[in-house]
């Protein structure tokens, strides 16, 4: 079994509001959501604080390790939005504004001033691109490998609809899961013994609470290559019809 060529992805979000408690995050679940349509792996998110060094060093370390890396928060106009600045530094280029950012941004708001809070948001490290907003126009920034979007989940989601085509995706991951009526501990070791026969497919446990009259774990498989899904998810289910007739448990009668 090879392991899955698909592409990888990060998500870096930034705000102190996230890290304070102020703001929950909403866009971890859309990027899950987006990246798995498309067939592509999502690894790692991080989130950090609106300080430069901290967004740079995250960006720089995180472009590096995955083929794309998704960015939200910290474009708008107020002092401290500070990302495209250490998108730039991150990059070692200048932060100019943008001919066609502004464009973009004049073009929708005819009856504004264009004052200096707003040009800030036509501002494109030089070598990028925009990303187009048609919620409120303002864009967002591609650069290398690295696509930096809006916090706002709106917004966030008008921007992964604009560069979805640009994305070269791989083989879309099919899931299957199985019910247990027992706990985790009596699962594990031999959940273990197939995890480590089926490499190819990834084999996680999940207690449910609250659910009938005893324990109840689901195991859920995932993985691009059918065969191999389908192998694990029948050596699973074999263990555990074995290990309710083992103890008398009956999961249609489980529930209340």
């Amino acid at each position: 079994m090879t392991a899955n060529p698909n592409p990888t992805a990060a998500m870096l979000v930034i705000g102190d509001e996230i890290l304070s408690g102020r703001t929950r995050d909403k866009n971890i679940g859309t990027i899950a959501d987006f990246c798995a349509e498309l067939g592509i792996e999502l690894r790692e998110v991080r989130v950090v604080p609106d300080e430069i060094e901290a967004i740079v060093v995250a960006l720089n370390e995180l472009r590096a390790r995955h083929t794309y890396l998704f960015t939200s928060g910290g474009i708008g106009p107020t002092h401290d939005d500070i990302t495209a600045d250490a998108v730039a530094k991150a990059f070692g280029v200048d932060l100019p504004v943008d001919a066609r950012a502004l464009k973009a941004i004049t073009s929708r708001y005819t009856n504004f001033e264009m004052t200096p809070a707003r040009l800030r948001m036509a501002r494109i490290p030089a070598g990028g691109d925009p990303i187009e907003n048609s919620v409120s126009a303002a864009p967002g920034i591609e650069i290398g490998n690295v696509f930096v979007m809006a916090g706002v989940p709106v917004i966030f989601e008008a921007m992964l609809a604009s560069i979805a085509p640009k994305l070269e995706g791989g083989v879309k991951l099919s899931s299957t899961s199985v019910d247990s009526y027992v706990g985790e501990g009596t699962l594990g070791d031999e959940l273990a013994a197939i995890q480590l026969s089926h490499p190819g497919v990834k084999i996680g446990s999940y207690p449910q609470f609250g659910v009938g009259k005893g324990p109840m774990t689901q195991i859920v498989m995932r993985s691009a290559d059918k065969g191999a899904l389908d192998s694990a998810t029948e050596k699973v289910r074999a263990m555990i019809d074995r290990l309710h007739r083992e103890r008398g448990i009956e999961p249609e009668k489980a529930g209340p």
